[in-house]
């Protein structure tokens, strides 16, 4: 059964059971390797004449089953799973790069991505230049020959301004440069295939778990990029390839699709880097994916009424929230990307400064302070001590995060007891502190 529907999506795509035993819910295949039927059914897996399994490190058929799903989720022709968001990302990057190679990305991002571009990316040899999102053709001025992607994140974990995806995406075609999009922050409400994006990355232990308890990622590919068309930007998929018995990618595998990049990314960097997904953790966003859509209409809910409470509380001097912006441009492309809710996060800054969100912190009882989003619970933390910690303050305003800046990941606890909570902190947090006799 076809459906764009993502509460039948998310339930029915992929294998429908497991074909040997018939299981309806997709079984834990807990192993490293798996058996070959002769010599020919080896050498043509390793050849990729066949597509099967033959090391978990690079395949597995729990791993698969995601795979699918968040394909079909998304939109796009194909997935693999890795280990962590940040696999993700750098992976989805070094597919396209070489030393000497650059990307673009947004100035607006999570804290562990831009130290990635930074300084790690850098090291080695890889330059990532830094563009406004409020002007997409600033993507246009960075962009060179030696120009690989765009990087930019959907909703933007602080910061909550809505990434103009079909601006840049626009931009990067005419150029012949693909966009790149981490949706983390925004499964279900944004599809950015839909608006141009070519690759799309998650960090599954947000949202897509939803439940605490594992480390992922996944790297999408949304098929809609003619990599071959541009042949002297894209070398790792055009030219032949010594990790792999001189394969060119995007003729080597074009009987089976549009999906030269995925596959690069699997057999060459899952291979050698070997940052791989544990089958156990992708059963568990399997069940996660389950009540995806349900949750992410009760944290858009009750993120919209968190942010409204906060706008009218005396101790708050601003509220950071994509469906609040009062900037006409932004508020438009908020409601152009993001369909069904705003996401389950709010950012605010109390009016006497660092001291007072520390005190607000501390104060919390049903908000648990944690260095994470996307859980069923609400969950607060403060980024300018903790998550963007590492970046130089320059570099955190930059990102969205100034001294005072508190993030809430809104729960899907009911609203009055959210509610109750953030009042008692914010008036722990605006009371006077004792002073010494």
């Amino acid at each position: 059964m076809q459906s764009r529907n993502p509460e039948t999506m998310v339930l029915h795509a992929g294998p429908r059971t497991d074909g040997g035993s018939g299981a309806v819910v997709v079984p834990i295949f807990q192993t490293t390797a798996y058996e070959f039927k002769n010599t020919e059914h080896a050498a043509n897996l390793f050849a990729l004449k066949d597509f099967g399994n033959i090391y978990s490190r690079i395949m597995n058929p729990t791993c698969d089953a995601l795979e699918q799903k968040m394909t079909t989720l998304e939109g796009g022709v194909a997935a693999l799973a890795v280990s962590s968001g940040q696999a993700a990302t750098a992976l989805s990057i070094q597919n396209l790069c070489r030393p000497g190679d650059n990307i673009v990305s947004s100035t607006d991002l999570y804290g562990g991505s831009w130290n990635l571009f930074a300084n790690t990316l850098p090291s080695l040899g890889i330059t990532v230049r830094f563009a406004d999102p409020a002007d997409p053709e600033s993507f246009r001025a960075a962009t060179d020959e030696r120009t690989r992607a765009y990087y930019a994140e959907t909703l933007p974990n602080p910061k909550l301004t809505v990434f103009p995806i079909g601006e840049v995406a626009k931009i990067g075609r005419d150029l012949g440069v693909p966009l790149i999009m981490d949706n983390t922050a925004a499964p279900i409400i944004c599809r950015p295939f839909d608006h141009g994006a070519a690759v799309v990355v998650h960090s599954t232990t947000k949202y897509i778990g939803g439940h605490g308890t594992s480390i992922g990622g996944i790297i999408i590919d949304g098929g809609n990029f003619d990599w071959s068309a541009q042949h002297g930007r894209f070398p790792t998929l055009n030219e032949p390839d010594p990790s792999y018995h001189g394969a060119v990618w995007t003729e080597a595998v074009k009987p089976l699709g549009p999906i030269a990049y995925i596959i690069r990314a699997r057999v060459v960097l899952l291979r050698d880097l070997g940052s791989s997904l544990s089958p156990f953790n992708a059963f568990q966003f399997i069940q996660g994916l389950e009540t995806l859509p349900l949750r992410m209409r009760e944290h858009c809910r009750n993120a919209a009424q968190v942010a409204s409470y906060l706008q009218q509380h005396s101790a708050v001097a601003r509220v950071i929230y994509p469906g609040l912006h009062e900037d006409a441009v932004q508020a438009n492309r908020a409601n152009t990307y993001l369909r069904g809710g705003h996401g389950g996060l709010v950012g605010f800054e109390l009016s006497d400064g660092s001291a007072a969100g520390a005190r607000f912190i501390d104060a919390l009882k049903l908000f648990y302070h944690v260095a994470n989003i996307g859980d069923v619970r609400s969950l607060a933390i403060h980024p300018a001590s903790t998550t963007h910690s590492q970046l130089r303050l320059a570099d955190q305003l930059s990102s969205g995060v100034t001294p005072g800046y508190v993030r809430l990941s809104v729960g899907i606890e009911h609203i009055d007891d959210i509610i109750s909570d953030l009042d008692q902190a914010l008036a722990a947090a605006t009371r006077p502190m004792a002073t010494a006799a």
